[in-house]
C-alpha cells in the first residue's frame, strides 16, 4: 500500500494506504480507540477496533502518548461528520518511538511556560495553522514581485556601518574592525536597481530597539523593494496592489488556517485598492482631536498607529512626514521641501505600520547635504554616493515587514506567533 501525505487524502477514498505521523490525543471505548493523528500536512482521526486487529495491534495502542511517532496502516472512509472529511479504519499500527509525557497538555497554559517551550508549542494545530499562512504569505510576495518584473537579490547581513542611525544596531568583532547586523537592505539594493532595474531582497533583518511592544521583534524578516524610474505616486500604487493581492489569495489559498484563527475576514474581503490616504498633518489633526498628546513634529508610535488605522476598514497611507524626522535619503517634496515624499502604510483594526517607503533623493549634492546634517559618516557612505555619481536616476522603494504583515493577516494578538523562534528583548532561548 502506498504511503500517503495527509494532504493527499482526498485522492484515496476506499483504498488502502499507509500514514506516517504523530498521535497528538487518543481516547478508548474500550473496544475501539480514536487516533487523532497528524503529519504535518493535515490530521485525521484513525479508528482501531478491537475485533477487526491483531493482538499485537491492539496492545500497541494501548500503550500510545501523545505525540508518539506512528506508522498507520489502514483503509480511508470518506466521512462528512468529521472536521476533517474523512477517517481511517486501522489494520495495523507500528510505534516508531513511544513519547515521555508531554510538558503541554490540554490545559491552559500562560506565555511565558508556552514560549520556553516553543520548540513543542509549534506543534499545536493553532501555531501551524499560523506558520502556514506565514510560508503562503512568503510564496504570494514573490509570486506579486515575479509577476511585475523585480528580480530577486541578496544583500548582506553583516554590513560596516548604519542605514538610518546607530542607536538600534547590534555589533559585533569582525576580525580586526568592527560590524554591525543590517537593519535593512535597502542601500544595497539601490545599488543592484542601478544594474537590474526593479529588484527586492527578502532575508532577517535586526533592531536593537528596547521595546516590549505587541509588534517589535529584535529578529525580523523584511522585504526590500527598490524600482528605477518610479516616481512617489507609482511606488504607492506598487504598494497597495502588493497588499491586496497578497492578502485575497490568502483569503482562497488558507481559508480554512484563517477559519482554525477565528479570524474574521470580513475586513480582509475589503482590502482591495485604491487605499485611502492622509497627508502627516490629516493624520496629526485626527490623532489631537481623539484627543492624544502631540503636536506637528512628532513621530508617530503605536498608540498614534493603533487610533489611526482604527478608523479605517482597510490598510491606509500616511505620507509627507517632515523630513526632519525621516530618514536621510528621503526625497523632499518639491512643493514643500520641509516634507518628505514618504508613506507608511497602516493595517486597519489597529495593528499599524506594515510598510515604509519612499521616493529617494537622487541628487548628489543634496544627499551630501542630508548626510551632513544628520551627522552620519560620510566616508562610511561613499559608495552610496557613487550611485548619484555615475548614471544617477529617479528611484522610489519601500520595505514590508514580514511578521507584521502575518499578524495582520492572521489577526494575532502578540506578534511572537508570526515566526517560529521569536527574538525578544527579553528572550533569546529556545
Amino acid at each position: 500500500m502506498p504511503l500517503i501525505q495527509l494532504s493527499e487524502v482526498s485522492k484515496y477514498p476506499e483504498k488502502e494506504v499507509s500514514l506516517k505521523g504523530w498521535v497528538f490525543n487518543v481516547r478508548s471505548s474500550g473496544s475501539i480507540y480514536f487516533l487523532q493523528f497528524r503529519d504535518g500536512s493535515g490530521r485525521i482521526q484513525a479508528v482501531i477496533s478491537k475485533k477487526e486487529v491483531d493482538s499485537k495491534t491492539w496492545q500497541a495502542c494501548g500503550k500510545l502518548t501523545m505525540e508518539s511517532s506512528i506508522e498507520l496502516f489502514g483503509t480511508v472512509h470518506e466521512d462528512k461528520r468529521s472536521a476533517y472529511g474523512f477517517e481511517l479504519e486501522v489494520k495495523d499500527l507500528k510505534i516508531i518511538q513511544l513519547a515521555e509525557e508531554y510538558p503541554i497538555a490540554k490545559k491552559e497554559h500562560g506565555p511565558e511556560f508556552l514560549m520556553d517551550n516553543r520548540h513543542l508549542w509549534l506543534r499545536s494545530a493553532r501555531q501551524a495553522a499560523i506558520l502556514k499562512v506565514r510560508d503562503e504569505v512568503v510564496w504570494q510576495l514573490r509570486k506579486f514581485f515575479r509577476e511585475r518584473g523585480f528580480v530577486l537579490t541578496d544583500s548582506p547581513v553583516l554590513t560596516p556601518t548604519s542605514c538610518e542611525g546607530t542607536t538600534t544596531l547590534f555589533s559585533t568583532d569582525y576580525f580586526d574592525t568592527k560590524a554591525y547586523l543590517a537593519q535593512t537592505g535597502q542601500l544595497y539594493i539601490e545599488a543592484t536597481a542601478a544594474a537590474l532595474g526593479r529588484v527586492y531582497d527578502f532575508g532577517p533583518t535586526f533592531r536593537a530597539e528596547k521595546s516590549k511592544t505587541r509588534r517589535h521583534l529584535t529578529e525580523f524578516w523584511m522585504l526590500d523593494a527598490e524600482a528605477a524610474f518610479v516616481d512617489f505616486e507609482e511606488n504607492l500604487k506598487i504598494q497597495e496592489e502588493l497588499v491586496s493581492q497578497v492578502v485575497q489569495n490568502i483569503l482562497i489559498e488558507r481559508r480554512e488556517e484563517l477559519k482554525l484563527l477565528e479570524r474574521d475576514t470580513k475586513i480582509l474581503e475589503k482590502v482591495a485598492v485604491p487605499f485611502p490616504r492622509l497627508t502627516y498633518d490629516e493624520a496629526v489633526t485626527r490623532l489631537i482631536k481623539a484627543g492624544l498628546k502631540m503636536k506637528r513634529g512628532d513621530d508617530f508610535g503605536g498608540d498614534e498607529e493603533t487610533v489611526l488605522s482604527k478608523q479605517f476598514d482597510k490598510p491606509v497611507f500616511i505620507t509627507h512626514f517632515p523630513t526632519k524626522i525621516k530618514a536621510f535619503y528621503m526625497k523632499p517634496d518639491p512643493a514643500d521641501p520641509e516634507l518628505s515624499l514618504g508613506d507608511d502604510l497602516l493595517a486597519p483594526e489597529g495593528f499599524g505600520e506594515i510598510i515604509g517607503g519612499s521616493e529617494r533623493i537622487d541628487d548628489l549634492k543634496l544627499l551630501e547635504k542630508r548626510l551632513k546634517e544628520f551627522k552620519l559618516p560620510r566616508k562610511d557612505f561613499e559608495w552610496y554616493l557613487d550611485l548619484r555619481r555615475y548614471g544617477s536616476f529617479p528611484h522610489s522603494g519601500f520595505g514590508l515587514g514580514l511578521e507584521r504583515l502575518v499578524r495582520w493577516i492572521c489577526g494575532l494578538e502578540h506578534i511572537r506567533e508570526t515566526i517560529p523562534f521569536p527574538r525578544l528583548i527579553n528572550r533569546l532561548k529556545p
